[in-house]
């Protein structure tokens, strides 16, 4: 089965303030590149999702600080990397386009935020007919929110996601 690993939104943002510092931020970006490293040796497509907003007074206008792909990430010149607007990674992107042209079957979905652009595109992948993509525990995450921690939000997440929108893997990363 062909396989794409999506990365979504692992931005600067992410990383400068402290306010906006992801649950876990730094064993994140390690898990993360572990399943990059995986992807390359196994020849599986990498797409990093990139959120990128229409307002040039907002942090992630293309080209701010804040809009680019965290420096620590394993990203190369042959990955493809795709700007949304929105949510949902799917609309108004070319991602469905080039999924489909590289025959991608299945989905591995890492990134931020789990509660708003994960959520939102696991679940558009899914009404789209990819219906046997997987997440491993720990290569995503988020902020605290005003009624959860984000180890709650996290949780809460995958317990919805698990064997309806995906398969959650417990344990370490292995493609």
């Amino acid at each position: 089965m062909k396989q794409a690993l999506i990365i979504i939104d692992m931005q600067e943002i992410f990383f400068n303030l402290p306010q906006n510092y992801l649950f876990n931020n730094e064993q994140l970006v390690i898990n993360i590149n572990e399943l990059i490293k995986q992807a390359k040796e196994k020849k599986i497509h990498i797409i990093f999702i990139q959120h990128t907003s229409q307002n040039e007074q907002d942090a992630l206008f293309e080209g701010n600080h804040d809009w680019k792909l965290h420096k620590n990430l394993l990203v190369t010149s042959t990955d493809k990397i795709i700007k949304k607007s929105k949510w949902d990674s799917f609309y108004q992107t070319e991602l469905l386009d080039y999924l489909k042209t590289n025959e991608i079957e299945q989905l591995i979905f890492a990134g931020a935020q789990t509660e708003f652009c994960l959520d939102t595109t696991i679940r558009a992948a899914y009404s789209l007919g990819y219906q046997k993509n997987l997440l491993f525990k720990e290569t995503h995450s988020t902020l605290n929110g005003v009624i959860l921690n984000a180890s709650d939000i996290i949780n809460h997440h995958q317990s919805i996601w698990n064997n309806r929108f995906l398969t959650v893997i417990d344990g370490d990363a292995n493609l």
